[in-house]
């Protein structure tokens, strides 16, 4: 089994982990531009679970902005699980189509900045 990660010290802290099961690790520069598309589903996924709105107690809370307004974040793994199954589902297609089609465009202005970061 071969691994990619990006070296970030939370991945390489325990390297002796992955040798003692025979895992090899694909070479990978330190703190690379991430290109992997599924990580920024998942950074959809985590913008959409922390602006999930604080559901109305009353009528009251139904007409006050400020309450409408609010977002609360899941207080027990249960809540985390079911908020993130659920947004998961509210994930489109298209938008899974939008990320497959900005790849070429990540791609090319890593490479402009020559391997280095850039604001996609």
């Amino acid at each position: 089994m071969t691994l990619q990660h990006d070296n970030a010290t939370s991945h390489t802290a325990r390297s002796d982990f992955l040798q003692d099961r025979n895992v090899s690790v694909l070479p990978w520069p330190a703190k690379s531009p991430d290109l992997n598309p599924i990580e920024h589903v998942w950074d959809l996924l985590d913008r959409r679970v922390r602006a999930r709105a604080i559901p109305p107690r009353n009528v009251w809370d139904l007409l006050d902005r400020r309450v409408r307004s609010r977002a609360i974040p899941p207080r027990n793994v249960q809540e985390l699980a079911g908020a993130l199954v659920e947004e998961w589902g509210n994930i489109s297609q298209q938008e899974l189509a939008n990320l497959v089609q900005s790849m070429r465009r990540r791609f090319t202005a890593v490479l402009n900045a020559a391997g280095g970061h850039n604001r996609d």
